[in-house]
């Protein structure tokens, strides 16, 4: 990408034919497509990309087996709807960031033959739903088996597992991949710049954005010919901009997730890559939770509470103690809250149905809603799930060209590599071992991460061979991630490297605390911040992470 002193004059200094509010999933996957089919596009995000619901997702490429239940239970077509859609679109995620991208397969406990019936059945039907696009089919596993792929289940009572087999994948990266492929595919892309109001023309129609650089603290206009507002749980604040008659259609949904130590699921070594994940089936709000191995850790979740504001806040010790309690009676072995290494939240961007009982949000359909709100023009994506971001992106720029009345152009993302696809191989890691000397474990961290855009990192280790050290001690990235993450990827703070861009935060809280001070260095060459700045910077980031801790309940 360019760096962003460019990307703020050019998005300040040009005329587009698309302006997308909303450097998520959904708003960069809108932006490459649009620009794609011959658009003029710009991105803009308030934050920094990825930086809400994106990069706090329970990193599966999946369907919805929770959905499918919904569905035939309550005879759902729209939550059937919603998890056909998604199975088709799992393997084009999987096929266009084969780096970011893997399969796993899923173990779902019996304890009862009823239970095995119905939960095998109900898999079948998923394979079946998935066609020609499934991964591996489902299967029973005797109790034999499961004890042996997942040894810490509690055995009293075990009968057996059904297992099956869905997608995972690095939200964030992916999501950052998706803006690098919109930028080299000649797209303009911006962080931290929030739209302030709305010019308007003789018509009414929005003609112009007023943006506020949150860097600088200048203002700046942006104009379009159609403005797309791609914000998830924000949106229903943009829609009021545009239009104060608007009426509210968002219900945020917060959900938590916790990183534990990969043992306590009884994986050994290696398991990051082998282990199998764990679906916990039933919760007394009648959820389903995962345990996924995750970067060497299990990830546990998620929640699904209704929230009235969108902005997520600190993983609480109540969230902690309902997903153990979970979590633990499937275990033989219970886990305590002073094992939990991180936490996060994201808030769901899910659209209120129009029936006249509201539903719980873990009751609302993952399905999307394009409006065009006839006032103003604004066109907005609401809704939706990760996998399933493509599709909603398409549907968009449909709605998008309709809106400009130009002549349809055909979408062109559903088989389109993204930025570290090309030319990528697996053990193309073994290469760069022997070519730059950094441990294996950094030269796959850098693959995983960076996709074949590894050796443009590896680049900077040969101009400055300081930087082939690692970020901490016994930590996997190396210093010359934070540098490229400043110089090309617009990484403006300690968080944005290493909560997004790396993935160390989500490892766990000690280690981005260890590896604050190199980032806080390398941020402060990079950016030219003064020393003062440097050091605010450092604090500020460290104070975050105590905060994180505090009210999580598991102070150091």
């Amino acid at each position: 990408m360019k760096s962003r002193i460019d990307a703020l004059q050019c998005a300040a200094g040009k005329p587009f034919d698309v302006c997308v509010i909303g450097g998520g999933a959904t708003g960069a996957g809108c932006a490459l497509d649009a620009q794609l089919r011959g658009l003029r596009t710009v991105l803009i995000e308030g934050a920094d990309f990825a930086s809400g619901a994106s990069s706090a997702s329970t990193k599966m490429v999946h369907g919805g087996v929770r959905y499918l239940e919904q569905a035939v239970r309550r005879l759902d077509l729209g939550e059937y709807k919603v998890v056909k859609r998604a199975l088709r679109e799992r393997i084009h995620m999987l096929r266009n960031a084969p780096f970011l991208t893997r399969t796993r397969q899923f173990v779902t406990p019996c304890y009862g033959w009823g239970d095995a019936a119905y939960y095998e059945a109900g898999l079948k039907l998923y394979d079946w739903i998935a066609g020609k696009a499934g991964l591996a089919p489902s299967r029973f596993l005797s109790r034999e088996e499961a004890l042996r792929r997942i040894p810490a289940l509690r055995a009293t009572g075990f009968v057996g597992a059904v297992a099956y087999t869905d997608g995972q994948f690095d939200d964030a990266r992916y999501n950052l991949a998706l803006v690098e492929t919109f930028a080299a595919a000649s797209g303009e892309a911006l962080n931290y710049a929030r739209v302030a109001a709305f010019e308007k023309d003789a018509a009414g129609k929005i003609a112009a954005a007023d943006v506020e650089d949150r860097i600088g603290g200048k203002r700046f206009t942006v104009r379009a010919r159609v403005f797309v507002n791609a914000t998830g749980a924000h949106s229903d604040a943009l829609r009021s901009m545009a239009n104060p008659e608007a009426l509210p259609r968002m219900r945020p949904s917060r959900g938590v997730h916790i990183v534990l130590p990969l043992a306590v699921l009884g994986h050994g070594r290696g398991a990051s890559e082998d282990g199998d994940a764990l679906l916990i089936p039933k919760t007394e709000d009648g959820r389903v939770l995962f345990a996924i191995p995750w970067m060497g850790r299990l990830l546990v979740g998620t929640t699904d509470e209704s929230v009235e504001q969108p902005e997520p806040s600190a993983v609480t010790r109540s969230e902690i103690k309902y997903l153990l309690r979970h979590l633990n009676r499937y275990l033989a072995t219970p886990v305590a809250p002073d094992r939990v290494m991180s936490a996060f939240a994201g808030v769901r961007p899910l659209v209120a149905s129009s029936e006249a009982r509201p539903r719980a949000t873990k009751e609302l359909a993952r399905d999307h809603v394009v409006e065009v709100d006839a006032a103003s023009g604004l066109v907005s994506i609401m809704g939706g799930k990760w996998t399933t971001y493509r599709a909603m992106a398409e549907d968009t720029i449909d709605a998008v060209e309709r809106r400009l009345d130009r002549p349809h152009a055909a979408c062109r993302t559903q088989n389109y590599p993204l930025a570290g696809a090309e030319g990528f191989v697996p053990e193309l890691w073994q290469t760069r071992v022997a070519e730059s000397g950094i441990p294996q474990s950094s030269a796959e961290h850098l693959s995983e991460k960076f996709g074949s855009r590894a050796t443009q990192v590896l680049a900077l280790v040969r101009e400055d061979a300081a930087l082939a050290a690692p970020l901490a001690d016994g930590l996997a990235p190396i210093r010359a991630e934070a540098v490229f993450c400043a110089r090309y990827e617009m990484a403006v703070s300690i968080e944005d490297v290493l909560a997004r861009r790396i993935g160390v935060e989500s490892h766990g809280w000690r280690e981005a605390r260890a590896a604050a001070p190199a980032v806080a260095e390398l941020l402060a060459a990079e950016l030219h911040w003064p020393a003062e700045s440097k050091q605010r910077a450092l604090e500020q980031y460290l104070a975050r992470m105590d905060r994180q801790a505090h009210t999580a309940g598991i102070d150091e």
